[in-house]
């Protein structure tokens, strides 16, 4: 297929701490003519030496700015990592780094004021000066303690200090920039799904939205003899999407 020189179509996928974003971006590597940017977290375990992740998680309020500093940094990366595809997938983006994880350290006393200011002045100029496209995101929502349970199960050694609450309050952060629409905003259309689902559910709302994103990215993608997907439309009904709002 002929390289596109249009922007492609992309989408943020957003959720919680173990609500499945991997597992949704790994359904989508069977199309040739999708990109996947998966969160960067081997770099945020590995800067030089330093685990940042485990630094932040251990001592929150000595090493959140600079881990959320370097999120910033990395995150931004793949926002402007060019691609030779159609449609760009994108676990997590600069968006909820800020009013989520940044919102949370705020509210929770974990960052000084000045701390947030510096960050928040970060962010308002990325937003402002260097454009990141979003088309789509795709929420993946879940319940707090179903996603605990998977969190303690994944054995991730960083996460083993994260209670449930911290997972209960980025839960209300994600539901209120997503879905509430009472903070932030929200700089797409959203399509949410249910990730509470086992994985034989699951499956078949990923099938959902693969045809949601597909139909509503490029039509080349859907007509590409070479993509795995299903030749026919789905039949059972589609996901919901809601539109974007600016707040």
């Amino acid at each position: 297929m002929s390289v596109s020189k249009s922007k492609p179509f992309t989408v943020f996928v957003e959720g919680n701490i173990g609500s499945g974003k991997t597992t949704f971006l790994e359904h989508f590597r069977q199309f040739e003519d999708i990109t996947l940017l998966t969160e960067p977290v081997e770099e945020w375990r590995n800067l030089r030496g330093w685990n940042l992740l485990d630094l932040m998680y251990k001592d929150p309020a000595k090493w959140a700015m600079t881990f959320q500093a370097y999120v910033s940094l990395t995150m931004l990366e793949m926002h402007r990592r060019s691609t030779s595809t159609p449609v760009k997938l994108m676990e997590r983006s600069i968006y909820s780094a800020r009013y989520c994880f940044v919102e949370h350290m705020m509210k929770a006393g974990t960052l000084h004021p000045a701390q947030f200011a510096v960050l928040d002045e970060w962010f308002r100029f990325i937003h402002q000066q260097i454009p990141i496209e979003a088309d789509l995101i795709v929420y993946l929502k879940t319940t707090p303690s179903v996603v605990y349970e998977r969190i303690k199960k994944r054995a991730r050694s960083e996460e083993q200090c994260v209670p449930l609450t911290y997972i209960e309050e980025l839960h209300k952060l994600h539901e209120d920039w997503l879905i509430n629409r009472t903070h932030a905003e929200c700089p797409a259309p959203v399509l949410v799904i249910d990730a509470d689902l086992d994985l034989s559910q699951i499956t078949e709302e990923y099938r959902k939205s693969e045809h949601q994103i597909l139909r509503k990215a490029v039509d080349v993608v859907m007509n590409s003899p070479n993509k795995l997907s299903p030749k026919k439309p789905i039949s059972s009904s589609p996901i919901t999407i809601m539109p974007q709002i600016r707040l």
